[in-house]
């Protein structure tokens, strides 16, 4: 299929999660995770065009849960490589842009048929390199399908161009791609982000340079095999492993960059917006900027609220992925009257999550990523004793890996610290409120607006909430993450990023430009 068409297509439909609970599908994945054992410690190249390459620097990705296994060695690249990816991703534009939108979406559409028949290989890369449980890396890998289906069709409606009004003359306005860009993407969705932001910038027609994390370029580089092998040629896709400071600082700064698409931390986020407004000798053109830089969310159970099932959804929303996720609920709101219930059903049910080894199928909390992030996470720990109540103190527990136990910290006012910076560990602060309007305003008390949910029966407060909770996802009466591509574009408002909505109908126009075209009659 060397192009396609909307008309060749079935509606688009979220790629279903793999259910573990039946033995056929659990054998599978061990299957997969042996087979991806058998693989770890290689050195692995960076590519820049054609040309693949190591370097006497080298960054080691490690296992979370066993920091001496070894997943993947890689080339420490700095300011030279990325000008060599740089200069391949503009040679190779000119051929790429060509191609057209159909083309191109076809080339999407192998990826997602690629990494369905790869599922549980790519998940179980997750869960050695990352400490993702099962659950969690295949709904990482289910996402990364999802982008890759849903952008392919989006392309497709793309190409139509834009209605316009006509004249007396002719008129008609289309879309063309931007040029070479920078793709930068965090570990904890190691995946589904890098692979989402490099389709969407390739499909629209553009050239990337691909950075992943640097705890997770083991999953980058099998994305990259990926693309190439499904048709995406050397130089359109570029794959660079290094640290931010060197490698990923020369490509935001360098001025054949036409954009910077980033997913990560707001410090790294705000610093790439600086840079990027800067014109360098050379540069023709204001780069595009889309970031998507986290958040500080929560949950407001209010009096009228099924209690059960907010304590359920908030803890699933705070300890999934060990709290690793920018949508990760951070700050539950509750109001005074059902305060003092609430509070131990939410102890009963952190206390009861398993934590352990991710390779095992019966583990809910795995380690956080590494030594630094653990170090972070115990610090505000440390905070929380001072600004609240401990409810249910993690610490470090003993053994290998870096692990943090589930914490609850209940009392804390909406102005402390650990209600509002963002701590991306398994840290719950619990709020009280005396009525729904302080809630609300303690909600949207936060420089972040990211996600946010609201357990109620009261319509009255779900429409307002609807209306007044500044947040770019807002669920009701549901945990607030896990949002579904296409049905839930997801980015949010503040400083949370740039109010792009990934997996929405708008985001591939983020990596075109409009050009108007009139003919005299």
């Amino acid at each position: 299929m060397s192009s396609v068409s909307l008309v060749d297509l079935p509606p688009f439909h979220n790629e279903p999660l793999t259910d573990f609970g039946r033995p056929e599908h659990a054998a599978a994945f061990r299957a997969a995770l042996a087979r991806v054992r058998g693989q770890l410690g290689r050195r692995y190249p960076n590519a820049a065009g054609a040309r693949r390459f190591e370097l006497p620097a080298t960054l080691t990705s490690t296992n979370p849960a066993h920091p001496a296994e070894v997943i993947g060695v890689f080339p420490a690249c700095g300011p030279a490589e990325a000008d060599e990816a740089l200069a391949a991703a503009l040679g190779a534009f000119p051929s790429w842009s060509a191609r057209g939108f159909e083309a191109r979406a076809a080339i999407l559409l192998k990826v997602a048929d690629h990494l369905r028949r790869e599922k549980h290989e790519f998940s179980a890369w997750m869960v050695l390199e990352c400490g993702k449980t099962w659950a969690e890396a295949d709904g990482d890998t289910a996402e990364a399908i999802d982008f890759c289906a849903w952008y392919a069709r989006e392309a497709l409606r793309y190409a139509r161009g834009v209605d316009v009004v006509q004249t007396q003359d002719r008129n008609e306005c289309f879309y063309l791609p931007l040029g070479p860009g920078v793709v930068i993407a965090p570990w904890n969705f190691p995946l589904a982000i890098l692979c989402g932001m490099t389709v969407a910038a390739l499909v629209a027609g553009n050239t990337v340079v691909m950075k992943p994390a640097a705890e997770s370029p083991t999953i980058g580089w099998r994305l990259y095999e990926t693309l190439i092998a499904c048709g995406v040629p050397p130089g359109a896709v570029n794959f660079l492993s290094g640290p931010g400071e060197s490698v990923g600082a020369r490509l935001v700064q360098h001025p054949e960059t036409r954009f910077v698409s980033f997913t990560g931390s707001k410090e790294v986020g705000l610093w790439i917006a600086r840079e990027a407004a800067v014109v360098h000798s050379g540069q023709r053109w204001i780069k595009r900027v889309v970031t998507e830089l986290g958040g500080k969310d929560a949950i407001i159970v209010d009096a009228t609220a099924d209690l059960e099932a907010a304590a359920q959804g908030v803890v699933a929303s705070a300890f999934g992925f060990q709290g690793q996720k920018c949508s990760a609920c951070s700050r539950v709101i509750v109001h005074a009257e059902v305060y003092e219930r609430f509070l131990p059903m939410l102890v009963e049910r952190a206390r009861a999550l398993r934590m352990g080894d991710p390779a095992d199928p019966d583990t809910y909390i795995g380690p956080v990523i590494g030594e630094k992030a653990r170090t972070r996470i115990l610090g505000y720990i440390e905070q929380g004793r001072r600004e609240g109540r401990l409810l249910l103190c993690g610490g470090r527990p003993a053994g290998e890996g870096w692990y943090v136990e589930p914490t609850l910290i209940a009392d804390v006012a909406p102005t402390a610290r650990i209600a509002q910076e963002e701590i991306f560990g398994p840290v719950l602060a619990v709020l009280r409120a005396r009525d729904w309007e302080e809630a609300l305003a303690s909600a949207n008390n936060s420089d972040y607006g990211l996600t946010g949910a609201v357990y109620s029966r009261d319509e009255e407060h779900l429409e307002d909430a609807r209306r007044r909770f500044h947040v770019g996802n807002l669920y009701l009466n549901r945990k607030c993450t896990g949002a579904l591509v296409g049905a839930q574009p997801f980015g949010g408002f503040g400083l949370s990023g740039t109010c792009s909505k990934a997996g929405g109908r708008d985001y591939l126009g983020l990596f075109l430009q409009q050009k108007s075209v009139t003919r005299k009659l």
